[in-house]
């Protein structure tokens, strides 16, 4: 067994005092001495008791941005969902913890609060990459980089609460079935999907006789460069 670093000493130090006492009265000396180590390691990884809190937004930012940037996605929201995948498995990952935190955000407002600022951080990030990949300028193009941004981290939420309360018996699941209809909202009317599209039409020639020009004509288009 891989021996507990101080950074998850301390953490694991932080929420079972959070559990047994109110969170505002707890102090970042009660923390250090329930784990056995010293204020200048604490800050060394923390800069406040907040931050034992919530996981390290800086560094899962980072991922998903160089996931979007990296991504071989022709669609955009395929790439957003791709992005937002990585921030779902970072908190199935920390199974647990993540629903203590979401116990303790439910009830401090402090914390709500800023947890609601991470939040925006990971819309305005989705919100930039998909204005430039769209590359259309304007104020129309800007509202819908704005509302694909916002439904897909909302989509990610609803899951994301869902498995946190024991709702989800399986998120990853339920976040690709949300994905999908987040994809199908902006779908542009022209978009063609995956199938046959068939189109009625009355002629006096009987079916036999249409279905080798059909088949002839079909053959064709699809031998045809886009």
């Amino acid at each position: 067994m891989s021996k507990e670093s101080p950074r998850d000493r301390l953490a694991r130090a932080a929420f079972a005092l959070f559990d047994e006492r109110e969170y505002e009265q707890a102090t970042v000396d009660d923390i250090t001495e329930r784990a056995g180590l010293g204020r200048t390691t604490f800050f060394r990884y923390y800069r406040s008791k907040e931050d034992v809190i919530f996981p390290d937004h800086d560094r899962l930012l980072g991922l998903v941005r160089d996931r979007l940037l990296t991504s071989g996605r022709h669609s955009v929201l395929a790439a957003v969902s791709d992005a937002v995948r990585l921030v779902l498995l970072h908190y199935l990952a920390e199974g647990d913890l993540a629903r203590r935190r979401y116990a303790l955000t439910s009830t401090v407002p402090a914390l709500r609060d800023r947890e609601i600022a991470s939040v925006a951080r990971y819309q305005r990030l989705f919100r930039e990459f998909i204005a430039d990949r769209m590359g259309e300028p304007g104020e129309p193009a800007s509202l819908r980089a704005e509302l694909m941004a916002a439904t897909a981290v909302a989509a990610h939420n609803h899951v994301l609460r869902r498995w946190l309360r024991g709702e989800s018996p399986d998120p990853i699941r339920e976040f690709d079935d949300a994905m999908r209809q987040v994809t199908g909202l902006f779908a542009a009317p022209g978009d063609a999907a995956d199938g046959t599209t068939i189109v009625a039409f009355r002629t006096s020639h009987d079916l036999d006789t249409l279905l080798p020009s059909l088949r002839r004509f079909i053959e064709a288009r699809e031998g045809a460069p886009d």
